[in-house]
């Protein structure tokens, strides 16, 4: 499995397991549960997750798929921005430990810029990483200019990731925000890196796939994990999508197949404002 190490030292799988939209449907909970289970079996062991998804019903799925293996993951969740003032973010914390059965979150992100100043959130990680409630923070849907704020408030190394809308279709971070955070030490997290719609179904996608005989998903995973500091965490609840996914650990993508791919999906040309879903 490819690693990525983040500030501080912590070394982490470079493809993890997203959970946006689980926890949603009661119907769907044991097959969420066994489908998080299965991608750690696989080395998947990084799971991101949110008090937003399903309103907690994410967590909660995660807390059932961790039960009893908690020493083996590396957990990540995200606070609302309208829960993100210091004793907001602090209360969220305690209740995302209480849905995901443990003592402690190993990344902890706010979610996207709200209406409380930055610092006054990170004063709140701070405190929560001293206390052990959390391990790393970091932050998400965060452009340029944000982390040039985020820069001037927070000590160097601090910020362990910064999780954004990243894949082939959406390449707009490549023209800058990706070296700045790289610069900074900043882990990229690219959430959504199977793109929405019919991006998995692009003809040259489709043979390059072919070529190494694999899914598209495996190729378009490899595509992301081409980048040195670059995390990528898809959501599958379908066992053979998760096995899919976890396949482009082991996938190395050529000149050839890069410049291909650049011909399909091409990268930006100029800055372009940070897209969010």
């Amino acid at each position: 499995m490819r690693t990525v190490k983040l500030a501080g030292g912590k070394t982490v799988p470079a493809l993890g397991l997203g959970t946006w939209r689980m926890g949603e449907r009661g119907d769907m909970r044991a097959q969420e549960v066994k489908a998080l289970q299965l991608g750690i079996d696989l080395g998947l062991t990084l799971i991101d997750t949110a008090e937003m998804y399903g309103e907690g019903g994410a967590e909660e799925v995660v807390g059932e798929a961790i039960a009893g293996r908690r020493d083996d993951v590396y957990i990540v969740s995200k606070v609302y921005p309208h829960n993100a003032s210091r004793d907001g973010v602090i209360a969220a914390c305690d209740r995302s430990l209480r849905r995901l059965g443990t003592e402690h979150i190993d990344l902890y992100l706010l979610h996207w810029r709200g209406q409380y100043p930055l610092a006054e959130t990170v004063d709140a990680f701070e405190t929560l990483k001293a206390d052990g409630k959390i391990g790393q923070w970091g932050v998400s849907n965060f452009d340029v200019g944000d982390m040039d704020e985020l820069m001037r408030i927070a000590p160097s190394g601090t910020c362990a990731a910064n999780q954004v809308l990243y894949n082939l279709r959406i390449r707009g971070i490549e023209w800058e925000l990706i070296g700045k955070c790289q610069t900074a030490d900043v882990a990229v997290m690219a959430y959504t890196p199977l793109g929405e719609g019919p991006m998995l179904d692009s003809p040259m996608l489709g043979d390059l796939a072919a070529k190494y005989e694999v899914e598209p998903a495996t190729v378009a995973l490899a595509w992301i994990l081409r980048h040195d500091g670059m995390i990528a965490i898809p959501k599958a609840a379908d066992p053979d999508h998760v096995r899919a996914n976890a396949a482009a650990a082991a996938l190395e993508l050529d000149a050839d197949d890069l410049a291909f791919l650049d011909e399909a999906f091409p990268p930006p040309n100029g800055p372009t404002r940070l897209a969010i879903i």
